[in-house]
């Protein structure tokens, strides 16, 4: 795999509920990370992206902001 490939992985516990909820989260955290990652995320870095319980209600808008904001806090950590 060549070092600048992006990874992300997704995981959801059965803390945040059936498989339909877990299945949905994992579905919107999926679809915001598409949106967000192409411009945000940093080559050659592994990602994993944690859906909490309040990932199925919160507003998918709300959702690509945390992303974004996450994104741009882990590359700040990184100059630092």
């Amino acid at each position: 795999m060549p070092p600048e490939t992006v990874r992300i992985g997704f995981t959801v516990s059965k803390k945040v509920g059936n498989a339909v909820k877990r299945n949905r989260a994992r579905r919107r955290l999926r679809a915001a990370v598409d949106e967000v990652a192409p411009f945000h995320a940093r080559e050659g870095y592994d990602f994993v992206v944690i859906g909490r319980a309040a990932t199925v209600k919160r507003p998918y808008a709300m959702l690509v902001n945390d992303l974004k904001t996450a994104f741009k806090r882990l590359d700040d950590q990184r100059k630092t």
